[in-house]
């Protein structure tokens, strides 16, 4: 199982989560459970505030989310939505299930945030959960001229084969398929050829000084090597979190906003309609 993933992808340091760990994702339902919490709370309080009080500050740059391996963008709904109310523009990724060839999305994102900094006239922040801020961290070194700050979620970008072996059969089961033609799916140069290889270049890259990141990550990650989720040019943040709970948990999300507004180059004023396309 390890021979899939390419040796330079799991650096000395690094290591695969032990099968128990998995466990520790079990923590999403408690963390599905605050969301429910503070979505009741909000409302309540949404109820009794005039609407002329409810604007926030926000970022004034757009905000892209990115999902991870195998997820889509309704994984990130939720955090979308939290970041909506806040006075944030946000924008999908339009990746209906993560599951192709590393560079390919990054070039699919790469026009999509010059048709969003087009569009809105300023470098857009993208929030990525797991491979999605992998992948960010690739557009951040590359395009610094679209790309402002970027908020990684429980992304492995020192070490992409620092995850647990359920997601190694993942990968190798996407690699069959491809194998078998179904060619936009992930391949084997994808993780252990020269595709993975200038992939995994690129998101190493030391990012432009206005390219601000944040790395937000949980020494209780059941599916990745916390340790590979630092990196040396971001702020790192942790949390008490599952891998996947991270995309649910509304101190998470407190997290992603604070952060956002802090990278943002200035708080722009509320808008009344915001854009969510």
């Amino acid at each position: 199982m390890s021979n899939t993933m390419a040796p330079w992808l799991l650096p000395d340091g690094y290591g695969r989560p032990a099968l128990a760990a998995l466990l520790r994702e079990g923590s999403l339902v408690t963390e599905a459970g605050r969301l429910a919490v503070r979505r009741g709370t909000t409302r309540t309080v949404r109820r009794r505030t005039p609407y002329a009080a409810r604007a926030a500050a926000r970022a004034a740059e757009p905000v892209m989310l990115v999902p991870g391996f195998l997820a889509g963008d309704w994984t990130l709904t939720a955090m979308a939505a939290d970041l909506r109310a806040r006075g944030f523009r946000t924008y999908r990724s339009q990746i209906h299930a993560n599951v192709g060839c590393t560079l390919n999305s990054a070039l699919t994102l790469e026009g999509r945030l010059e048709d969003l900094a087009e569009r809105r006239g300023a470098r857009v922040q993208i929030v990525g959960h797991s491979l999605g801020g992998m992948i960010a961290r690739g557009l951040a070194a590359r395009r610094p001229d679209l790309v402002a700050g970027i908020v990684t979620m429980g992304s492995p970008m020192r070490a992409p084969a620092a995850h647990h072996a359920v997601l190694t059969r993942g990968v190798r089961v996407l690699n069959r398929l491809s194998d078998a033609g179904f060619s936009s799916l992930l391949s084997e140069d994808c993780v252990a050829g020269e595709c993975a290889h200038l992939s995994f270049t690129e998101s190493q890259e030391s990012l432009r000084h206005d390219v601000a990141m944040t790395n937000i990550y949980s020494r209780r990650d059941g599916i990745v090597d916390w340790k590979a989720c630092i990196d040396p040019q971001g702020d790192a943040v942790e949390v008490r979190a599952s891998h996947i709970g991270m995309a649910l948990d509304p101190r998470v999300m407190d997290l992603v906003a604070t952060s956002l507004l802090r990278q943002s180059s200035a708080v722009a004023t509320p808008l009344s309609v915001v854009e969510t396309a």
